[in-house]
C-alpha cells in the first residue's frame, strides 16, 4: 500500500538538461522501497522547456511534493536535498577536430601570456630589479649585472610557489585538498544560484504551490 511507503528525495541545487521535458529523475536522486512508486516518480514530468521561453526555470520542492501526492495521496515524501531547484536547458556542442584544438591552444596562450604580463607588470611596479641589485651589491660587494643567483633563485621559487598554491603539477594534484580556484568557484556558484532563486521568487516566476 502507498500509505506504508516513503519516498526520499535528494534534489540538486542546479541541474542542466539537454532535453525539453524535464523529469523528476533529472533533478536528483530518489529512493523508495516500492519499485512501482519509484518508477512513476522518476518518470514524472516537472517542466517542459520551449524555445520561445527562457531556458532557465526555478521550481520549488513544495510543488514537486504536491504533484507526487496527487499521484499517491497516501505517500510520505521526505526531502533531503534542496528546497529550490534551478533547471537550465543547455545545448552542448560536441566539436571535434582542428577547431577544438585551436580553441584549446588559444585559451592556453591567453592564460600564459596574460599571467606573464601580470607578473612582469607587478615586478616593474615595485622595482624588484633595483631591490635585487642593491641586495647583491650589499652581499657580494660588487655591482650586479642584472642576472645573478638572486634572480635565478627567485624565478625558481616563484614557479614552485605557484605550483604549490594551485596544488597541481600537470594533471595531477599534490594533495587531496581542493585548490583555491576550486574553492572560489564553488563560492561563486553558490552566490549565483542564491541570486537566481531570490530573483525568481521576487518576480513571481518560481514554479511553486499556490
Amino acid at each position: 500500500m502507498a500509505s506504508q511507503e516513503t519516498l526520499y528525495l535528494k534534489l540538486e541545487r542546479n541541474v542542466e538538461v539537454e532535453k525539453e521535458d524535464v523529469q523528476l529523475s533529472d533533478l536528483g536522486k530518489l529512493v523508495c522501497a516500492n519499485k512501482d512508486i519509484l518508477a512513476h516518480a522518476k518518470a514524472m514530468k516537472v517542466y517542459k522547456f520551449k524555445d520561445t521561453k527562457p531556458q532557465r526555470q526555478v521550481v520549488s520542492v513544495m510543488k514537486i511534493i504536491e504533484s507526487l501526492q496527487k499521484l499517491y495521496p497516501e505517500l510520505t515524501v521526505e526531502n533531503l536535498g534542496e528546497t529550490d531547484i534551478i533547471m537550465e536547458r543547455v545545448k552542448v556542442k560536441r566539436e571535434k577536430g582542428p577547431a577544438q584544438w585551436l580553441k584549446i591552444a588559444f585559451v592556453c596562450l591567453i592564460c600564459f601570456f596574460g599571467t606573464a604580463f601580470t607578473i612582469m607588470a607587478f615586478h616593474n611596479d615595485i622595482g624588484i630589479n633595483k631591490v635585487f641589485m642593491k641586495v647583491y651589491e650589499m652581499i657580494a660587494g660588487e655591482a650586479s649585472d642584472g642576472f645573478t643567483i638572486l634572480e635565478v633563485a627567485y624565478s625558481i621559487g616563484l614557479a614552485i610557489g605557484i605550483i604549490v598554491f594551485f596544488n597541481h603539477i600537470g594533471g595531477r594534484r599534490i594533495t587531496k585538498d581542493p585548490t583555491p580556484i576550486e574553492v572560489e568557484m564553488r563560492i561563486y556558484e553558490d552566490d549565483v544560484n542564491n541570486a537566481l532563486v531570490e530573483t525568481a521568487d521576487r518576480e513571481g516566476k518560481t514554479i511553486d504551490v499556490s
